[in-house]
């Protein structure tokens, strides 16, 4: 079978359907597009043949670009992979102004029109096509969602999408599509023009054969083909274009901080082809795109947030265990993580028991699941029905006896290992022998708290993070014990409500904590040694952090930070490194500034709680040192801080996949997502860089930033993390 079919029907429309065997999404492949031309040749050349319609044998219309299809190319390219992408891409674009022409000739006569039927959600090239076509007709389904959010993985649409959206709605129309990834739902799209019709499922062929059988000549020649064509809003050298273009590029700068290369090429190939006729406009595209490909971080990016999480999504480090699909779960506690566990669960469609000390507590638990539904109720995101539903699925209650038929609990209460130990007995004298039990912390290890169990083997870590319907991953801790059977469940549970799972080793504050305490303690510390506040912050923006360090322990609490301080200690004893941290949190808890939770921290808030600036009896405690160190250094020593404790993660076992490593560490605490994560960064530097610059941070600040024996070895080997890997696989 191949990926599309043809069928001329006797209405005399030829309807190209996209049904990739064997595959749940269609995804297009090099093979696959080349006949999507020879059935085009096939339908210009029948004279029989009225219009065309290309749809989707599946439930959704398309998932993008097989991403391998590149790296293949780029491979096949030799010495020379910019020219073979280049091509590829060009030839792309041949295929789709095939398309758009639809066989006219240079006065825009004797075309066949032809009309994209999108019976669900499309993205990518699959939206390129759609873009390509002369009409677009959407399944008026709400679950389905269009768009170009190639950005997201570092690069952008580079098959045509940008020049012909652009030229369709303007560049500024075209920022939420093109610049911001977003995918939207079928009346979305209409209102954005990426389609041109919604209609009811069962009507969506007959709309978009009827269209082609009664499409004038008119109807199929894109606006950028006809004479006296104008950009929307306005050409770079008009009026008001230009302050278009001004804006836009003060806008991508201010989100993206000059890290993200991808942003910055869309913009100028927008910009750019605006200036020139659309075929030349492609090429423009072309070359940019290109440019992003083989741009390193881009590599990085999609390695990592599309190659690497889809194969651990998929359960690449899944034991060979049967299925372990959850089915009835019981939550421990009701707070802000347990209500978050049970709404995700209840929406999967999985039975949830939340169980609290008292009723008003579950109640309450419960009531979160019932806000949220209400908040998507008004987005039109959610139905009043699908409320009653996945409420439906929740019992709240005080009674263990509740918890009888459950096959998985996450226990989710009280930091404290005395409160867990007694929930953990209190259940398994009402669960079943196989059922398995979780508990969710962030910090007590997990082989400990495991002592508690009569089953040990069927006891294991699940750390969330807050907020649990937002924050994609979710990280499994293997305690000493810990059996297969326990973590395929925990896997396919966190599989089952669509989040990203890593799984790591049991130590102490396991693999995420591990590194960004470090971050966040290096920034405090240069607090400390005089280096200015504001600096700290913006350098870590500016190398692609989300939130700098200081505004980080505001968010998490001050509070929390002395506790993790102070039993940290307890348990290093002489060799604990952070006493210079420690004395300006434990100061910060003295003067009451425990963060954004009592609207004081290291920054300034006003009546509302909102942040206003840093503040400013830092510096009367911890004056500016006259002389302030490079830019670079600072980033480096934010960025040093957490990559040697993944390193140092990955030595000692309790990391044991460099994926794990850089998808949990972007998707985590959002390590910067254009470096791929620590090891891609550390690739993309180099391990012989890396470790000249790790040996001239100790000299200068001592032994924490000290180059790991692994990195040390593969800066003399010329060996990268991920040449490592790939060595492995092969092997």
């Amino acid at each position: 079978m191949s990926d599309f079919t043809y069928e001329v029907g006797t209405d005399a429309v030829a309807i190209i359907t996209w049904d990739a065997p064997g595959k749940s999404m269609n995804v297009l492949t090099r093979d696959a597009f080349e006949l999507v031309e020879g059935f085009l040749d096939q339908a210009h050349a029948d004279e029989a043949v009225k219009g065309i319609v290309i749809t989707s044998g599946k439930k959704d219309f398309a998932g993008g670009m097989d991403l391998n299809v590149l790296a293949s190319i780029r491979e096949e390219a030799g010495e020379n992979p910019a020219k073979g992408l280049f091509d590829f891409t060009m030839n792309g674009h041949r295929i789709l102004r095939k398309i758009e022409r639809a066989g006219m000739d240079d006065k825009n006569k004797g075309g066949k029109p032809i009309a994209c039927a999108i019976n669900g959600t499309c993205a990518g090239i699959g939206t390129e096509i759609a873009l390509a076509c002369h009409r677009r007709f959407m399944t008026d389904n709400p679950k389905a969602k269009i768009g170009l959010p190639e950005i997201l993985v570092g690069l952008f649409p580079g098959a045509g999408g940008t020049t012909r959206y652009s030229r369709m709605v303007g560049a500024m129309a075209a920022a939420p599509v093109l610049l911001e990834g977003k995918m939207l739902p079928p009346k979305g799209a209409k209102s954005a023009q990426l389609v041109d019709e919604v209609v009811a499922a069962d009507d969506l062929l007959d709309a978009a054969k009827a269209w082609v059988l009664g499409a004038s000549d008119a109807e199929i020649v894109k606006p950028w083909d006809q004479k006296g064509w104008k950009m929307p809003g306005g050409a770079p050298y008009h009026p008001a274009g230009f302050m278009t273009f001004v804006g836009a590029s003060a806008m991508v700068h201010g989100k993206t901080q000059g890290v993200y290369p991808a942003a910055k090429a869309l913009l100028s190939a927008i910009y750019e082809g605006a200036l020139v006729p659309f075929d030349t406009a492609l090429r423009i595209e072309a070359r940019y795109f290109v440019n992003i490909l083989m741009n390193p971080s881009s590599s990085a990016m999609i390695r990592s947030l599309f190659l690497n999480k889809q194969a651990l999504e998929k359960g690449a480090n899944r034991p060979a265990v049967e299925d372990q699909t959850v089915r009835k779960v019981g939550v421990l506690g009701a707070g802000m993580m347990g209500a978050g566990i049970a709404l995700v669960s209840a929406q999967a469609g999985i039975e949830v028991v939340l169980l609290d000390q008292k009723q008003d507590a579950a109640d309450k638990g419960r009531s979160y699941t019932s806000d949220f539904m209400d908040k998507g109720i008004k987005r039109g995101k959610a139905t009043p029905e699908k409320k009653e539903e996945v409420l439906g699925r929740i019992t709240a209650t005080t009674d263990f006896a509740q918890l009888e038929g459950c096959d998985l609990i996450v226990e989710a209460v009280f930091e404290d290992p005395s409160i867990k130990a007694d929930v953990t007995a209190k259940v398994e004298a009402v669960i079943g022998e196989e059922c398995i039990f979780a508990t969710n912390t962030s910090t007590l290890p997990i082989t400990e708290l495991a002592k508690a169990s009569k089953r040990p083997e069927q006891y294991i870590g699940i750390h969330f993070f807050s907020p649990v319907e937002k924050m994609m991953l979710v990280e499994i801790i293997r305690g000493k014990a810990t059996g297969d059977r326990a973590v395929a469940k925990a896997l396919d549970f966190v599989r089952q409500i669509r989040k990203t799972p890593i799984v790591v080793n049991d130590a102490r504050f396991f693999y995420a904590n591990r590194c960004i305490i470090p971050y966040i303690n290096e920034g405090i510390r240069m607090v400390a040694e005089g280096v200015s506040p504001v600096l700290v912050e913006n350098a870590a923006k500016m190398v692609g952090m989300p939130l700098g360090p200081l505004q980080l322990v505001d968010e998490t609490s001050i509070d929390l930070g002395v506790k993790i301080a102070k039993a940290t200690k307890a348990a290093m004893g002489d060799a604990y490194p952070d006493a210079a941290v420690d004395e300006v949190l434990f100061w910060m808890a003295d003067e009451g500034r425990l963060g954004r939770k009592s609207s004081a921290g290291f920054y300034a808030y006003d009546a509302n709680g909102k942040r206003e600036g840093l503040w400013d009896g830092l510096a009367a405690r911890y004056p500016e040192a006259q002389v302030q160190p490079d830019l670079q250094e600072v980033q480096e020593r934010l960025l040093f801080a957490q990559v040697l404790e993944a390193v140092r993660a990955l030595e000692e076992g309790v990391l044991t996949d460099i994926r794990e490593g850089d998808v949990g560490a972007i998707l985590g605490w959002g390590f910067a997502p254009w470096s791929g994560g620590p090891f891609g960064w550390l690739d993309i530097l180099g391990a012989a860089y890396a470790a000249e610059r790790c040996d001239s941070l100790t000299e200068r600040y001592g032994a924490r930033f000290t180059t790991p024996a692994l990195l040390r070895d593969m800066a003399e080997s010329g060996e990268s993390f991920y040449g490592r890997l790939d060595s492995a696989e092969a092997a």
